[in-house]
């Protein structure tokens, strides 16, 4: 059974340390990516870690994942409250779809308290910061675990 994971991340995800940092902290995509890629080791998942502006990219990734992946952990960013496109191709993805938000977006602006990826993921991570994406990744390790047995 294949452990490979993508973890796809959305729209202005690239100034993550940069961008409101009183909201999504000091560390950098790269940051996060190098977190992944240490716990992944740690869970024997092999990862495939992606950022783009353009919603196109994170369809086409997920529709790659369709072929070889057994999990998806997805930060759609700003396309959480407003991508159909991005929910139908999850949809298509019979894997494991944590959906992994920095911020908890129920504290904030009320258009961000819609979620269209939330109506496919298996569960929703959001407030724990950068440390959202680790646990996201421990749950898709665990539930692979727990097919194999």
């Amino acid at each position: 059974m294949t452990r490979l994971v993508f973890v796809l991340n959305g729209p202005n995800l690239n100034l993550l340390g940069q961008r409101q940092p009183h909201i999504y902290g000091h560390e950098t995509l790269a940051d996060v990516e190098a977190d992944c890629r240490r716990i992944a080791q740690e869970l024997r998942l092999e990862l495939r870690f992606h950022q783009s502006n353009r919603e196109y990219e994170v369809i086409d990734w997920i529709h790659e994942a369709r072929e070889s992946a057994a999990g998806i952990v997805i930060n759609p960013a700003a396309f959480t409250h407003t991508s159909v496109a991005i929910l139908d191709a999850l949809n298509t993805f019979e894997g494991t779809v944590i959906e992994c938000h920095i911020s908890n977006v129920h504290k904030r602006e009320a258009f961000r308290h819609h979620s269209y990826v939330s109506l496919r993921a298996d569960g929703v991570i959001a407030g724990f910061g950068t440390q959202g994406y680790q646990l996201a990744l421990r749950r898709v390790a665990k539930l692979l675990d727990e097919k194999a047995n």
